[in-house]
């Protein structure tokens, strides 16, 4: 079986199933394993906090904003337990507490704390009074809506606190907290949330970070000059930064972009950046002879849904299109290997 970037672009434009089926036969993907990264809470950790939490309620029967503020200073992944219980992001915990209390907590500083926590989870909150205030107004909103019923909204709505445990306030966090749960209720809330929902989305940048690990060590053992450049870091002449660059971004030759996804619908929107990259490189240049030569680097199942998708891709990249069991031929069928030094 040979490979889209093997042949020519001729018979690429001849037999593109051929080769779109190459492709797909060796996408990998690894939905089911997720990196642990920085920050990664183990079970007794988080345990400790809501251990803590529970202390200082008095097994949940006063939400009391000064004794848990007091006591999260001590063990700091209250806090963590807390937007567990909200089922809230940072940012979310954050605006809402500015809402309600009047004391500007910014995105920014939530996500920070919460961070923070995680990296660190035992150790003492710093005494601050920026962010002393800050964290007891988050304390606070926390506590407002844990003391309340969830409030009546019309059938077409629901509300994000009517859960299982905090739709009747402290009598359902108590019941809860003594009972089993129901498997049911727990299945049905995995199931509005995703299992590792909040972790997949904190470690997604470690996802790419295997492919682009990859590929810098094909280019290294060339000694290729390549520019990796960093997440929302603006090149001059491109709109959005591309993941390497060769030689520099002075003289851009070869473009590379990584790009993995288990979805889809995602995968359309990098296919879109990718063939974005390619019109770029022809804005203005000799017709047939592009600024620079784009290569695709992917990986995961949601490159392997949309065959009419991959042909776009293969057809703009000229077959050139990679995964991680085809990297061992990217210098050798691109411009890569002009600029080869090893």
């Amino acid at each position: 079986m040979k490979y889209p970037f093997e042949v020519s672009f001729t018979e690429l434009e001849a037999n593109p199933d051929v080769y779109i089926d190459a492709v797909f036969s060796c996408l990998e993907s690894e939905f089911l394993v997720m990196p642990r990264g920085d920050g990664f809470v183990e079970y007794p950790v988080f345990e400790s906090g809501y251990e803590s939490l529970k202390q200082s309620t008095g097994g949940f029967q006063n939400f009391n904003a000064g004794l848990i503020t007091e006591a999260a200073y001590q063990n700091p992944m209250i806090i963590i337990v807390l937007r567990t219980m909200l089922g809230f992001t940072p940012p979310e915990w954050a605006y809402l507490t500015t809402q309600r209390t009047g004391v500007e907590v910014t995105q920014g500083f939530a996500r920070t704390l919460d961070r923070n926590i995680r990296m660190s989870p035992l150790k003492p909150l710093s005494d601050g009074n920026v962010t002393k205030k800050r964290v007891r107004a988050l304390i606070e909103t926390a506590c407002q809506l844990l003391n309340s019923p969830v409030p009546e909204v019309s059938q077409d709505k629901i509300h994000r606190l009517d859960k299982a445990d905090t739709h009747g306030g402290p009598a359902t966090i108590r019941a809860m907290s003594v009972m089993g749960v129901p498997y049911a209720m727990l299945l049905y809330e995995r199931f509005l949330g995703r299992p590792f929902a909040g972790h997949r989305d904190s470690v997604s940048e470690l996802v790419g970070d295997s492919l682009e690990s990859a590929i810098e060590d094909v280019l290294t053992r060339a000694g290729i000059s390549y520019r990796k450049t960093k997440r929302a870091e603006r090149i001059a002449g491109f709109d959005q930064a591309p993941d390497f660059i060769i030689p520099s971004e002075f003289n851009p030759q070869v473009i590379i972009e990584a790009k993995i996804t288990e979805d889809d619908g995602t995968a359309r929107d990098k296919v879109t950046r990718i063939r974005h990259l390619v019109s770029m490189s022809l804005t203005g240049s000799p017709k047939g002879s592009p600024k620079f030569e784009v290569v695709a680097c992917i990986g995961g199942r949601g490159f392997g849904v949309r065959r009419e998708d991959m042909k776009k891709l293969l057809l703009d990249t000229r077959g050139k299109v990679f995964t991680l069991k085809t990297l061992n031929y990217l210098v050798e069928f691109t411009r890569l290997r002009e600029f080869k030094s090893k």
